[in-house]
């Protein structure tokens, strides 16, 4: 019996289109000969539609639209949609109002709802917000002329909850084993998994554990793409009763596949030759790499769903615009990329240099706009206020502000998405300015420390066998160049302690006293901390970016601004 996974990258809200991909691929299922067609988690709507689950005509049009798929799908297949489904009860039982659901579309009807059970509520998931838990882990009998396989179903957080695997039990029930004791043959998972680097190791060896525990082959269809700061990396899964992984989907693109299920085995199958090799062989080979295809993913995505075509961006000569200009020009083209080039009297001949060949090496377009006579006409404005005082960081931010404000009036001009720059190191400091360099439509690196920036510039050059990323861009002290002689490191501590600090502060939350007996000094610790507690006012202003750690500053990140830091 063949079973076809579709990795899908849906968007958001477009219930129509979404329809229309899993059309698609159904009838290539069909084509293949396939039985069953697993679809991901909310296929439908899109993960995660967030607010637009509260309003009704939303809601409304997903089942209609549901109920014209199953009218127009291949009725000899079997399919699995992930959607939300109305809770009749919510009202009596005081209840939410949906469920979370896969749905079975089979012989021209909705057959059967599956509900998930597992509702998540850590880091960016906020599913308890919208949907009920459901109370039971159902299966479905698929039969075909001479047999029948019992399918569990479960729905992505649903596999999660392995008290085995983890060590602990972080919900009541644990729907795996519940389908385990209705000894079902088969357990499939439709996901929205979102990325973070390495993550997939862990699936890997979670799901592998799962399938081996309860000697129950399990299917793991994970969503792919970028929807607002979240980027999932696809990587969907099959595993054999034994936990051996048999099957693997690319990452960080759509995808299709075809496992079959051999009753004389009583276990998943593939045709594929050689087909751990294969599934490896998807795999990038570095975290770097790992990480520039989940950004350039991101960018792409965000561009396109959100009905932009060019993007524009500040080029400085630095190594952060350096890296956001490369991630661009791959994931919309060097033709739809301008860099635009905003020297002051403080920027270095070698900086525009620099700017240059790099938008030279990658293709893009560039314009150069001098910013020395808008600073005179700001210094000349300010003069009744400013008289008397020395020239400090209020003066260096208004040359960030004058570049922020000609990006801007480029965007507002051509309707190009305007990319901020700004790494995670700078962003959790508060070494950026606010309407200045801060300025954008979607933060690009917002996630990444700047150890990490330097990192991937490298592979990104060792990749192209080429000095793509001038090597200059890459030894260079980093500096604003906001006033003579200006380095980072004047401002902060080296990028190597800082970005310690802030993985064990923000990722690992440690305590202060923590991380000084790691052996960071208590003065710089502190320096720190107090620096990430104040600059939360300026994160909440800034655009949104691509999550690719396990904590980043976005839709999980939920710090107050006005509080006090003893006792962190």
């Amino acid at each position: 019996m063949k079973i076809a996974i579709a990795q899908l990258n849906p968007t958001v809200g477009d219930i129509t289109g979404n329809a229309q991909r899993i059309l698609d691929v159904a009838q290539q299922a069909t084509e293949a000969g396939c039985h069953l067609l697993l679809t991901t988690e909310l296929a439908l709507v899109g993960y995660p539609p967030r607010d637009l689950l509260i309003r009704p005509s939303f809601i409304e049009a997903a089942i209609a639209q549901l109920q014209i798929l199953a009218e127009k799908l291949p009725p000899e297949l079997a399919v699995l949609v992930g959607t939300v489904e109305p809770n009749p009860e919510f009202e009596k039982q005081g209840e939410k109002p949906l469920f979370n659901s896969a749905a079975l579309i089979h012989q021209g009807k909705i057959q059967q709802f599956f509900q998930k059970r597992l509702l998540p509520t850590y880091d960016v998931f906020d599913e308890d917000r919208y949907f009920q838990g459901g109370k039971q882990s159902e299966y479905f009998t698929l039969s075909n002329a001479t047999s029948s396989l019992k399918v569990g179903v479960t729905i992505c957080e649903d596999l999660w909850n392995d008290e085995e695997f983890w060590g602990k039990q972080n919900y009541a029930c644990n729907p795996m084993k519940a389908l385990a004791e209705k000894e079902v043959d088969l357990v499939v998972n439709l996901s929205a998994s979102p990325y973070q680097a390495s993550k997939q190791k862990l699936r890997q060896a979670m799901v592998g554990y799962s399938a081996k525990r309860y000697s129950t082959p399990i299917i793991y269809a994970n969503q792919v793409g970028g929807n607002d700061d979240l980027i999932f990396d696809g990587f969907s899964l099959v595993f054999n009763k034994t936990g051996e992984l048999i099957r693997g989907l690319a990452g960080f693109k759509a995808d299709f596949a075809v496992v079959e299920y051999n009753f004389a085995k009583q276990d998943l199958i593939t045709s594929t030759v050689n087909s751990t090799e294969h599934s490896k062989a998807l795999y990038p080979e570095s975290e770097d790499e790992e990480i520039w295809l989940a950004l350039v993913l991101g960018v792409r995505d965000y561009v396109r769903k959100c009905g932009f075509s060019k993007v524009v961006l500040g080029l400085s000569g630095g190594i952060d615009s350096s890296l956001v200009a490369a991630i661009a020009a791959e994931a919309v083209g060097k033709e739809n990329v301008l860099g635009v080039l905003m020297p002051s009297p403080y920027s270095s001949d070698h900086s525009v240099k620099d700017a240059l060949e790099l938008a030279e090496n990658l293709g893009i377009n560039t314009e150069t706009l001098a910013i020395a006579e808008a600073m005179k006409a700001f210094d000349i404005a300010l003069e009744p206020v400013f008289s008397g005082t020395e020239f400090g960081v209020a003066e260096e931010n208004i040359q960030s502000r004058i570049r922020g404000t000609l990006l801007m009036g480029i965007s507002n001009k051509f309707g190009h998405l305007l990319l901020s720059t700004g790494n995670k190191s700078e962003m959790a400091v508060g070494y950026c300015t606010l309407y200045g360099d801060m300025n954008g439509g979607l933060a690009v690196i917002a996630d990444v420390p700047k150890t990490r920036v330097y990192s991937i510039c490298r592979w990104f050059n060792q990749h192209h066998q080429q000095e793509i990323i001038p090597n200059n861009i890459l030894t260079k002290p980093a500096s604003a160049e906001l006033k003579p002689g200006q380095v980072d490191q004047d401002s902060l501590p080296p990028y190597e302690i800082l970005d310690d600090i802030l993985h064990r502060l923000i990722e690992k939350h440690e305590s202060v006293q923590q991380i000084i007996l790691a052996g960071h000094d208590s003065e710089i610790v502190q320096q720190v901390v107090k620096l990430v507690m104040r600059a939360e006012f300026k994160r909440r202003q800034a655009p949104p970016g691509l999550k690719i750690s396990d904590r980043a500053f976005g839709t999980g990140w939920r710090m107050p601004i006005a509080k006090a830091t003893s006792g962190i």
